[in-house]
């Protein structure tokens, strides 16, 4: 199988906006992963829909939107006129989390759930069905550039178990450290998508690097 690579939109250069989109959409990338956070949920801010409106315009793949905010539930339409495709919400900032995750299929996304590094997988067993992806966060969500937490192959692995289990579909994503020294482990454990920030856009040659993600995730 081969993983999706998603470079995180969060890293790109913001004073060159549409050139780094026009840069994925040349590259072997196969989605926009864009962050939402609210300096709530997360002690960071990112942006918000005047930014999606730009990626909207440009970016000619998937677009990933991971919502790090609290009351995901009010923005959930505003996201899907936005173009999202996939829309993420956190565990742990939704009370009620089947109701969420059906509100953003019914507005014609596919719904994800992410977990934090401390909550662990078997929580889902009772929304797995409901999910079409789940997000393991390899880092502590709010920054870009931690270091990878090593218990994320694990996490990944049990969560590939637990969607066999019941029988889910549902795609698994790493996001948070995801290098070129782990994406082939990653993607052995059972991760389908891989999010990539400054791997992709520190590096001198950004598209390049995409290719190389993509040939390490093809396994």
């Amino acid at each position: 199988m081969s993983g999706i690579i998603a470079p995180s939109v969060l890293s790109a250069d913001f004073g060159n906006l549409q050139r780094d989109c026009e840069m994925i959409n040349r590259s072997e990338a196969g989605w926009f992963h864009i962050d939402i956070m609210d300096g709530v949920f997360v002690p960071n801010i990112s942006f918000g829909f005047p930014v999606m409106s730009v990626l909207k315009k440009h970016a000619q793949k998937t677009l990933d939107v991971h919502l790090m905010i609290v009351d995901p539930d009010r923005y959930i339409q505003r996201f899907a006129e936005s173009g999202a495709e996939v829309l993420t919400v956190h565990y742990e900032a939704c009370t009620h989390l089947h109701r969420t995750l059906g509100e953003i299929r019914k507005q014609g996304m596919r719904a994800g759930v992410a977990l934090n590094p401390h909550t662990p997988v078997h929580l889902l067993n009772d929304i797995a069905a409901d999910c079409d992806l789940v997000l393991i966060m390899s880092v502590n969500p709010g920054f870009g550039g931690q270091k990878f937490i090593e218990n994320t192959y694990r996490k990944v692995s049990e969560a590939k178990e637990l969607l066999l289990k019941h029988n889910s579909k549902a795609l698994i994503e790493v996001d948070g450290g995801v290098a070129l020294n782990n994406t082939a482990k990653l993607v052995a454990a059972g991760a389908d998508v891989l999010v990539a920030g400054n791997t992709v856009f520190a590096s001198a040659n950004p598209e390049a690097t995409i290719t190389e993600l993509n040939k390490l995730a093809s396994v």
